[in-house]
């Protein structure tokens, strides 16, 4: 295939991919179904680096987040940068060099989970209120009620509570994670891009 063929296939591509992105966000943020769109976010902008390489998954990438700012606004926007268009180019790049699960799954959760923190600390300056002090007295409920449950009176320290809470955010996306590697194995293999394999006991699990 000559360079220039290429170059315009590329374009096209990237075109595709970042729209397909932009309509799953879109159509996930208005109509959520919990994990099974969400679960897509990363796979078209790693696909992007799969088949092109780096500079193709960030133009689809920032094509995104340009998208997304016209239809939604820049603040879903940035709350798709950060975590998942960052994320989709981490995962490429690893993917790309066939890093394995053991790999990429922590680091997609710690990416996650810093994300998360990210979209807390800019709602609560959009809101003007602390989110995160309203999820602890949400999760002080949780520990409460689960003490009671145990026949405990006996009131959850605040470092117990953050902790359990940090906890509960990291174990969401490292099993959003684990979703995010199932699919991307499935799809990417049937179209010739495929990513590296799960661990055996998990492959012979899902075939």
């Amino acid at each position: 295939m000559s360079k220039s063929r290429s170059s315009t296939l590329a374009m096209v591509e990237t075109a595709f991919l970042a729209s397909t992105t932009g309509i799953i966000f879109l159509i996930n943020y208005y109509f959520p179904l919990g994990p099974f769109l969400r679960m897509l976010y990363p796979i078209p902008i790693a696909l992007a680096y799969l088949r092109w390489g780096q500079r193709t998954a960030w133009m689809t990438m920032i094509v995104s987040v340009l998208l997304l700012t016209i239809l939604m606004g820049p603040t879903r926007s940035i709350q798709f940068l950060i975590p998942h268009g960052l994320t989709a180019v981490m995962l490429g790049f690893l993917w790309k060099r066939r890093s394995p699960w053991l790999i990429t799954i922590p680091l997609g959760t710690i990416a996650g989970a810093c994300g998360v923190g990210f979209q807390f600390w800019l709602l609560s300056g959009l809101l003007g209120e602390n989110l995160w002090a309203y999820s602890t007295v949400q999760v002080t409920e949780f520990i409460r009620w689960l003490l009671q449950l145990l026949g405990s009176l006996e009131q959850p320290e605040l470092w117990l509570i953050q902790l359990f809470a940090i906890a509960g955010i990291v174990f969401a996306n490292f099993a959003y994670m684990i979703l995010v590697h199932i699919s991307a194995w499935l799809l990417c293999d049937r179209i010739g891009n495929p990513v590296s394999s799960p661990p055996k006991w998990l492959q012979n699990f899902l075939e």
